[in-house]
């Protein structure tokens, strides 16, 4: 969508009780079926917060589900039409609430975006968090945060749209604060997701999404999905030889591959990621006065409206895996060979040398420990396991880590990356990066989340990449990779 200029524009797949799906006609546009039987709100409902911190009613803008914030339930509890909630996404806001499947907040203008605090608005408190063309770039901890969660297993819907729609003239528009978010945060700047957004404005098309009925997105219980819109909006790149998961599922037109993807869905950790790139398709045409709005939602040209909730019901999913149900049963158990290294190498691959018994670097307990780095000099050390997670088991993988530096600068000079890779080698994807900067006195605990890779043979990897002077040393003993 245009910026400060803009044009009018055309601006889950989760069952309910009985195992009926939700059908499209409920839900697709403000036009409810009248007699339609109410759906049976889930146990849990499942709990969704949109971003209106970072500018999203700037300009002529109206990104928001309710001016009810945090609660959209404060301007009217029992909405049966989109006008019920007054923003342009009152149509997406009314159509999951309908549901009695889900439970939304909005983080008000003013909000910071946390991870793991006391705030109501926190987003350990969510299953998917929801930006809809953020307009101010993210602090340093609000990246963090956002990371993490998605890391340990939240969902994350990143809408984006041109280049150049810089809404309150701060000099970010939604391409650079999504790429900033990707590309300079400290939990994983390695193109974490497999994507970057392309600094594009596409002025009108109505892309086509890719034949694949298994995709969850592309069929979920809200509709199949056959198209999008884009007025004024731009496309991703996917590299999937950073992250293999990163797939396009709806592209511009005379694009397939890794060029031209305009929705994209990826993993991270053990959560999901969905990008979409247009605000335009989200848009319903009604919102605050003062802003001039296109129904986009409605658009014949494009199944918006199912693309928006299936893809919000998958996001939602992404904590526990999947959409519940009856999980298969997991015994609890230990899966590393030789976890705290008291029988030397054996059941690791390392760099030899660096499971050791040296008074150096002593281990927590036992003998040994594997001491990674400490060379001072330009050197790479790795430490290994190939393991099977079972399906259906939550996994997780522990460790102590100790981290002794000669390093006095706040850069991050020396790193230990800790990685899924497949039997090709590839990373599957980095579940955590510490480096001299994290350096301290002791063992730390670590623990990192798995579940994303259940049903999978897998090699953990521990890789210290150490600079050309000055040392770092990583020091881990007492591993595990649990699963129940």
């Amino acid at each position: 969508m245009l910026g400060t200029s803009r044009f009018p524009r055309p601006r889950s797949r989760r069952r309910i009780a009985g195992g009926l799906a939700l059908s499209a006609s409920l839900i697709a546009g403000t036009a409810v079926q009248a007699g339609a039987a109410p759906a049976v709100a889930a146990a849990t409902p499942h709990r969704v917060l949109f971003d209106n911190s970072k500018a999203e009613t700037a300009g002529n803008a109206d990104w928001i589900i309710s001016t009810s914030q945090p609660d959209p339930l404060g301007q009217n509890p029992s909405p049966s039409a989109e006008k019920d909630w007054t923003g342009a996404l009152s149509s997406w806001g009314v159509a999951l609430q309908k549901t009695g499947d889900y439970a939304l907040k909005t983080l008000p203008s003013g909000g910071t975006i946390t991870y793991g605090t006391s705030s109501a608005t926190d987003l350990k408190n969510f299953d998917t968090f929801v930006m809809p063309e953020p307009n101010v770039l993210l602090s340093a901890a609000e990246k963090t945060a956002v990371m993490q969660f998605v890391q340990n297993g939240g969902g994350l819907f990143l809408i984006s749209d041109h280049t150049g729609s810089d809404r309150n003239n701060d000099g970010a528009d939604a391409v650079k604060v999504i790429n900033d978010l990707m590309s300079n945060n400290s939990v994983d700047s390695t193109d974490p997701f497999g994507f970057s957004v392309d600094a594009l404005n596409i002025a009108t098309d109505n892309p086509r999404a890719v034949s694949d009925s298994a995709d969850p997105v592309l069929n979920g219980s809200f509709g199949k999905v056959t198209g999008s819109i884009i007025r004024n909006g731009t496309t991703v790149t996917l590299k999937p030889s950073d992250n293999p998961a990163a797939k396009g599922l709806v592209y511009r037109t005379g694009s397939s591959g890794n060029t031209g993807a305009f929705f994209a869905t990826s993993t991270f950790g053990s959560g999901r990621v969905a990008f979409w790139g247009d605000s335009s398709p989200i848009d319903d045409g009604t919102g605050q006065s003062g802003n001039t709005l296109y129904d986009g939602w409605n658009d014949p040209a494009g199944t918006d409206a199912a693309l928006a909730l299936n893809a919000t019901e998958w996001l939602s999913g992404a904590a526990g895996g999947g959409d519940g149900g009856n999980p298969t049963p997991c015994t609890a158990a230990q899966l590393f060979a030789n976890p705290g290294f008291e029988s030397g190498s054996s059941g690791w691959t390392a760099t030899s040398g660096i499971i050791n018994t040296s008074s150096g670097e002593p281990a927590r307990t036992g003998a040994y420990k594997a001491w990674l780095g400490g060379k001072g000099s330009a050197h790479t050390d790795t430490l290994a396991q190939t393991v099977t997670i079972p399906a259906g088991c939550a996994a997780s993988l522990a460790f102590q880590l100790h981290i002794d530096t000669a390093e006095t600068s706040s850069t991050a000079y020396d790193t230990l990356k800790v990685q899924v890779v497949n039997g090709s080698g590839t990373v599957l994807g980095t579940l955590a990066t510490y480096s001299n900067v994290n350096a301290a006195s002791g063992y730390a605990p670590r623990t990192l989340d798995l579940g994303a890779y259940a049903g999978q043979t897998v090699t953990l990897k521990f890789t210290a990449t150490e600079g050309s002077k000055l040392q770092t040393s990583f020091v881990v003993d007492d591993t595990a990779l649990t699963v129940g």
